[in-house]
């Protein structure tokens, strides 16, 4: 999912990344109210997590990848569509500028479907699936699932409106190969906020403890 440089005409992706850096700074702003000393080794230990589900990159037709995301698991951990953003741009900017994973024209495309749609898909899904079935580790597998194929089907669009390849074919390859890699996401989603919310209540959201926000 990472689009690597050249894939998006430059005019699109300065679009792109000013979309980006609004949603940034709105992140930022997020992280200077809620992260606290406690949750500092948390959101260190989320960004490698992420970071190294990333590194397992599967081919997709036409020159882009398939891998897991991890926009709904730190979204639904640290409570706020905002955390996604803010950890997956530090993911990004990593991968983007020392190991060359993605481009650094394109990274603002990035940051939009891996960290806003992701965050703000898997937070929201999460949110609502919670209300029905009161399940907070179902509800984050599935939320974890949509949060890794809606953001491919976003990349097939962008890549078709920038003439990289055409919308079907991109919509048809990059959505079968997520919603397989999202079956994965969501149970990993799932087992790691079982295992944080037993290890260490105190760090997670609270309507993963099920008490009142």
């Amino acid at each position: 999912m990472h689009i690597p440089d050249a894939f998006i005409p430059l005019p699109q992706a300065a679009i792109y990344w000013i979309i980006a850096l609004v949603f940034l700074a709105l992140a930022v702003k997020w992280a200077r109210s809620e992260i606290n000393e406690d949750k500092i080794p948390l959101i260190a230990v989320l960004a490698a997590g992420i970071f190294a589900l990333q590194s397992f990159n599967l081919p997709v037709s036409m020159g882009t990848s398939g891998h897991l995301v991890g926009g709904a698991l730190a979204a639904i951990v640290l409570g706020s569509p905002f955390a996604a953003v803010f950890i997956l741009t530090l993911v990004l900017i990593i991968q983007g500028f020392i190991f060359g994973d993605g481009g650094i024209t394109t990274m603002g495309a990035n940051i939009i479907n891996m960290g806003v749609i992701g965050g703000f898909v898997g937070f929201y899904s999460y949110q609502g699936l919670l209300k029905m079935i009161k399940n907070p580790y179902v509800s984050a597998g599935v939320a974890a699932w949509l949060a890794c194929l809606i953001p491919a089907l976003a990349c097939a669009v962008e890549m078709a409106v920038a003439g990289t390849f055409p919308l079907v074919p991109g919509l048809v390859a990059m959505g079968i190969y997520h919603a397989i890699i999202g079956v994965i996401e969501g149970i990993v989603t799932a087992i790691v906020i079982y295992a944080l919310a037993t290890a260490r209540p105190d760090l997670v959201d609270s309507s993963i403890r099920g008490t009142p926000a």
